[in-house]
């Protein structure tokens, strides 16, 4: 019985090309880690603006401001305000619901601390028109739209529907909509992140509150 062995021929002459190849190497990695060990650190501060529909201009509460490479980041206050500190050269990125991404690189600054002002761009997203109808098709519909009644005059219109006190009233009274609800959940988020680890007053135990609250009744006793 023969027993065949495998044999590897190693080229002696690769070594050196392959030592030369590694040497480059860590010098590119020794000399990217001392770059990053020199940046220097900024400490960001900022106001998030956005723009209403009516043209009014408002702080943003709860906006996101992260670095993704490091893994660190903030949010906005109440009033749109953050402060988180950065390196020289690092990628910010601002994003909020309902608004486009932002994206913002730290220069070297001359001096220690910097502040920008940010604003956000609403994300409009236009939906295809969908149209719901009783009806089988639009000839149907058409001939049930031509075969009604229909007054041409306002004298069978109530009145009472268009009184302007009226109106005003049920303006007042209407509950908000998706956009108001989602701005009063974060300034109510961005509040309680706020003062996650401060103390919070309670006004009923303010003794000027009461001394303020006396006076004015005895000022209306005697006004009576």
């Amino acid at each position: 019985m023969k027993l065949k062995l495998n044999t590897t021929v190693v080229n002696v002459k690769s070594y050196p090309i392959l030592l030369i190849s590694a040497f480059f190497l860590l010098c590119t990695l020794s000399f990217t880690a001392f770059s990053q060990s020199q940046r220097r650190i900024i400490q960001l501060s900022g106001v998030v603006l956005a723009e209403e529909d009516n043209g009014n201009i408002v702080q943003l509460p709860g906006t996101h401001i992260y670095v993704p490479k490091a893994g660190r980041g903030t949010i906005t206050n109440s009033l749109g305000f953050f402060s988180m500190p950065v390196l020289a050269g690092d990628s910010v990125i601002i994003s909020s619901v309902g608004f486009e991404r932002q994206h913002y690189i730290v220069p070297d600054h001359t001096s220690e601390y910097l502040t920008v002002v940010i604003e956000m761009v609403q994300d409009v997203t236009f939906l295809k028109e969908v149209q719901v109808m009783a009806f089988p098709t639009e000839e149907v519909f058409k001939e049930a739209i031509l075969a009604l009644n229909i007054p041409t005059d306002n004298s069978k219109i109530d009145q009472k529907n268009l009184n302007q006190e009226l109106l005003a009233l049920m303006l007042k009274t209407t509950p908000m909509d998706g956009p108001m609800n989602q701005r009063y959940y974060l300034d109510q988020w961005a509040s309680s992140a706020q003062y996650k680890y401060g103390p919070q007053m309670n006004p009923f135990l303010n003794v000027f509150n009461w001394a303020k609250f006396f006076q004015s009744l005895k000022q209306d006793g005697k006004k009576k």
